[in-house]
C-alpha cells in the first residue's frame, strides 16, 4: 500500500546513532519531519543533511522535529552525526522495517545499473500522527524550503 496525504503515518521504534530507541509516539502533538536518505557520508545525502542542519533553529522555532533514516548501522550514523554536527536523531534502519514501511524501498537505477535502495523521500507528519505532505522530488540544497513550502509556513 502506498502512504499519500492524510494516510495515519506508519509507527516505528528504531535506534538513533546514540544507540536510543525513538518511535513515532515520541512526536506525539508535534510536527515531524522524516527524511529517508540512501547513505550517510555520500555527496548529495550530506548536503540534504546539512541543510536541515543549518536551518534546525528555524525548523525549530516553527515547531518542527527532524529526524533523517538510512539503513546504515548505529556506527555510521554516530560518524556522520560527529563529521557533520548533524542537531537530530539519524535512525539505523538495518532490517528496512522502517523503509519498507514507509514505501520507499524501491527500484533505483545508477549508470544503467538498477538495484535495490532508499528512494530519497521526506514525510511531513502533522500533530495527530496523519502524513501532511509528501516530498518525492527532494532539492538536496534547498530542503528546508521546500519543508516550509509544504507546510504553508
Amino acid at each position: 500500500m502506498k502512504l499519500k496525504k492524510g494516510s495515519k503515518a506508519p509507527a516505528f521504534s528504531v535506534s538513533d546513532q546514540d544507540g536510543n530507541i525513538v518511535s513515532l509516539k515520541d512526536f506525539a502533538g508535534k510536527k515531524l519531519v522524516i527524511f529517508f536518505y540512501p547513505k550517510d557520508n555520500t555527496p548529495t545525502c550530506t548536503e540534504e543533511a546539512c541543510n536541515l542542519r543549518d536551518n534546525i533553529s528555524l525548523l525549530k522555532k516553527k515547531g518542527i522535529a527532524v529526524v533523517g533514516v538510512s539503513i546504515d548501522s548505529v556506527r555510521r550514523h554516530k560518524n556522520f552525526e560527529r563529521k557533520f554536527s548533524l542537531p537530530f536523531p539519524l535512525l539505523a534502519d538495518e532490517d528496512k522495517t522502517m523503509v519498507e514501511a514507509y514505501g520507499v524501498w524501491g527500484q533505483k537505477k545508477l549508470f544503467g545499473v538498477e538495484y535495490l535502495g532508499i528512494l530519497r523521500t521526506t514525510f511531513l507528519i502533522n500533530e495527530d500522527g496523519k502524513i501532511a505532505h509528501i516530498i518525492e522530488k527532494v532539492k538536496a540544497k534547498d530542503h528546508t524550503e521546500q519543508i516550509l513550502e509544504a507546510w504553508g509556513l
